[in-house]
């Protein structure tokens, strides 16, 4: 039973598992695995899956598998071998001495292969992939035995053999399960075992000129390794007969494949074919960008693991598929950074503020908390001065009703420092606004006044002679669609792409404990958003990507609503 006696309440998964330890399967163990393909990066939906593999280990106290499932080396390269590693080590999970790769195993799956062959349940097929199409059938006709499907036992071990020391070639020859072409499951109609195929393995080089199917391979790796539950997505629940027959077939230990329901994702695609186009073809940046739904690319956005284990937990295990809506995973973002980034106050699109009474060469360094969440976060110090950047944004020289920001003669509170109340706007030849004249009121200082009057407004700025030159990047949703597939006929779901997916915003402030950051310290950039330093960042110049907005428009400022515009 699970080890934590709190998480009781479980799935459909953890009841088989209970029922599989009630009556004794498997000694009551509890060993399962995540085997992903190296052949691209994680998404969020693997995610999913390796939380619910090491969930259900570490809850049964069990043990984890990572296993590559290497077995086409046509796609399969070292870096995805390596960025799927790391990315399963940032999300919290540990296969602690258990790595292995199904090319480990290909001396034994071979063997097996023969075995099959002399049982009379395999046979070397000549037909090409367009004649075994043909003669499979369709889901509502049967299909057809092969014309070679009747060849002795030793003409196929030979033919076989042939087929290992690379006298064929590619495409010509391939070994066949003998199943039963009329079954009306099309996945037991003679499925291929192996096919020949010259490609350099990236572990085994070019050792073998023959690779097994991932429908072989995966349910002899599940058996070699001890694996009780193979917990896989829905889409296999076809497949789960052939697993079946494989193993019996060999009379080797057989683990228990559970189907679960995968999750769709809102604004976003998880098809890795889709995913590779648009790394390839240059519609973003790469693997790790981060609009990306990869690992890396949340991971590089500012997403925090227990954001993303929290958000596939809440999601929780079913047996039909769903899309689950972007915004739970942001709110999930959210609540965790809430607790542990530290509040900056970055300027995205500064204006100059001069406080015409400040003295001109006077320097207050204020108290700033970095996190009214986390008492023990502590505070810094910000310098003030007589000039300041604020948000463009913030002025409006007809302010509508409702505005609480500057405008010509209203007072608003600078954030930890004084009330400002602005008098002038001044422009260029284009009457764009280039600077702001203010007073500032000395007793207000902290933010409040001996009459205790009331002001509206806080704002965020920083020291003009202090700011730290910045890049902030905005990043929103990669497609403007729910679901970027819906497109009329002959369209295609790039056709969806948000045109405004990521706007660089080159002339940002930042405060100066900001200036040299390594990437990837997260801050909550105040009345803006979440936002993480990016390994762009260089000594003096850091680069931020935007994680998350805050929860409205605005966001909030002192616990209060934010101003309406």
């Amino acid at each position: 039973m699970p080890t934590d006696e709190n998480a009781v309440s479980k799935d459909f998964i953890r009841d088989l598992i209970d029922e599989d330890i009630r009556i004794g399967r498997f000694g009551g163990r509890v060993h399962t695995r995540f085997p992903p393909e190296p052949n691209g990066y994680l998404h969020i939906g693997h995610a999913m899956s390796i939380n619910l593999n090491f969930g259900i280990a570490r809850d049964y106290n069990g043990k984890f598998n990572l296993r590559f499932d290497d077995t086409n080396p046509t796609k399969e390269e070292q870096e995805y071998v390596d960025s799927i590693m790391a990315d399963i080590h940032w999300l919290g999970v540990d296969w602690e001495d258990r790595l292995f790769f199904a090319s480990d195993y290909f001396g034994q799956l071979y063997e097996w292969a023969m075995q099959l062959i002399k049982a009379g349940k395999a046979y070397v097929c000549d037909l090409n992939a367009d004649e075994m199409r043909e003669y499979r059938g369709t889901l509502t006709e049967p299909g057809r035995d092969s014309p070679y499907r009747s060849r002795s036992i030793e003409e196929n071990l030979d033919l076989f053999e042939r087929m290992r020391k690379g006298e064929f070639a590619d495409g010509s020859h391939t070994l066949r399960a003998k199943i039963d072409m009329t079954s009306p499951n099309v996945n037991l109609r003679d499925p291929v075992l192996y096919r020949i195929l010259r490609a350099t393995h990236h572990r085994t080089g070019d050792t073998w000129c023959i690779y097994p199917m991932y429908d072989y391979a995966h349910g002899q790796s599940d058996s070699i390794e001890g694996i009780t539950h193979s917990i896989c997505t829905l889409e296999f629940e076809d497949h789960r007969p052939l697993y079946d027959w494989c193993l019996d077939a060999l009379g080797i230990y057989h683990p228990q494949q559970i189907e679960f329901a995968r999750k769709a994702l809102t604004y976003t695609v998880l098809s890795k074919r889709k995913l590779i186009e648009l790394v390839r073809n240059n519609y973003v940046t790469g693997w790790d960008d981060p609009r990306m739904p990869t690992v890396s690319g949340l991971r590089r956005r500012g997403y925090t693991p227990e954001a993303v284990r929290e958000f596939c937990a809440r999601l929780g295990v079913s047996k039909a598929n769903s899309i689950a809506d972007f915004q739970q995973l942001e709110a999930c973002v959210r609540e965790d950074l809430n607790k542990r980034a530290v509040r900056v106050m970055v300027v995205l699109k500064p204006v100059k503020v001069v406080i015409d009474n400040y003295p001109e060469d006077q320097v207050e360094w204020i108290d700033a908390d970095n996190n009214p969440e986390d008492p023990a976060a502590g505070t810094r110090k910000l310098p003030f001065s007589r000039e300041l950047y604020v948000e463009a944004d913030d002025y409006r020289e007809d302010a509508p009703k409702g505005w609480f920001r500057m405008s010509p003669g209203r007072e608003v509170r600078l954030k930890h420092a004084y009330y400002i109340k602005c008098h002038t706007a001044v422009k260029n030849d284009k009457g764009e606004i280039v600077e702001l004249r203010c007073t500032y009121d000395p007793a207000s200082a902290g933010g409040s006044t001996p009459d205790n009057r009331k002001v509206q407004g806080t704002l965020h700025w920083v020291s003009a002679a202090h700011a730290v030159n910045a890049v902030v990047r905005l990043y929103e949703q990669l497609f403007n669609k729910p679901n970027p597939d819906d497109v009329p006929p002959g369209g295609d779901y790039k056709d969806n792409l948000n045109p405004n997916s990521l706007i660089a915003l080159d002339k940002a402030k930042a405060e100066p404990g900001l200036a040299n950051l390594n990437g990837g310290e997260r801050y909550q950039f105040m009345r803006q958003g979440y936002f993480c330093a990016d390994t762009d960042s260089q000594s003096g110049k850091p680069v931020f990507n935007r994680t998350v907005t805050l929860k409205d428009t605005w966001g909030k400022t002192e616990n209060k609503p934010a101003a309406k515009k």
